[in-house]
Parts: structure tokens; sequence; C-alpha cells
């Protein structure tokens, strides 16, 4: 078996895993729930206009900041859905061991002993915000 065959099987593999079939039922789950992707619309929508607004040479300033506080209420809204709460954890599950399985390949294809390397966390938090970039 070759190198791009044995990738092959990981993937394979990585779609019978417990944490991916839980993530795809979760976001299946989450498509499925017609008041959770009406909130999703709204948000993207509210986007949208504060992106028109944003870029407009006459821009409303009182008008953005209504528009940002409809985006912040209705991204809190989305986050405290039980769904998308669901879909969020399992994704994050899965990214996790997805992050794991990445990290020995590379780190083997680097020179690193496959039995022993694994993923070593840089204290990412997830949110960009105030970061200088990954390493």
């Amino acid at each position: 078996m070759d190198i791009i065959e044995l990738a092959r099987q990981l993937g394979r593999e990585l779609q019978q895993d417990e944490s991916y079939i839980k993530m795809r039922l979760a976001e299946q789950t989450s498509e499925n729930d017609t008041e959770l992707q009406k909130l999703i619309d709204s948000y993207n929508t509210t986007r949208i206009e504060i992106d028109d607004e944003a870029t407009n040479e006459k821009r409303d300033m009182a008008k953005l900041r209504e528009l940002n506080a409809v985006l912040r209420k209705t991204y809190a809204q989305i986050m405290q859905n039980e769904n998308m709460t669901a879909y969020s954890s399992a994704k994050q599950e899965f990214q996790s061991k997805l992050q794991r399985v990445v990290a020995i390949i590379q780190n083997s294809a680097e020179g690193e002993d496959p039995d022993t390397t694994d993923f070593v966390s840089n204290g990412c938090s997830g949110n960009c915000s105030g970061c200088s970039g990954c390493n």
C-alpha cells in the first residue's frame, strides 16, 4: 500500500470516528432547526447591512451602532440555541482530534518519532482578536 492509499484509509477511518459522526449529526440537526436558520439568516442580512452602511460615503453612525447592537443580540441568540451549542461542542471535539492527527503527520515528516510525537498546544484560545499570529 502506498502513502496516498494510507492517507485515503486514514480519511475513511476519520469519517467512522465517533467524534466525526457526532459532529455531522449535530450539524444536520442545526441545519434542520428552522428557528436557528432564521437567526443565522437574520445575522447574515444584518452583516450585509452593516457593510453597506460602513462603505456608504454618507454613513449614518447611529444606524451603524443600532445595526451592531442587533448583530450582537442575534449572535448571542444563535450561540444560546441548544442545537448550535451541541454542534459547536461536537465540532470542537472533532477538530481537536483532527489537529492531533495533522500534528503527528507533520511532526513525523519533520523527523520526529511517529510513536511519541503529538500535538503541543501553543496556548491558543481560538480568539484571534488579540493574537500576533500562530506559530
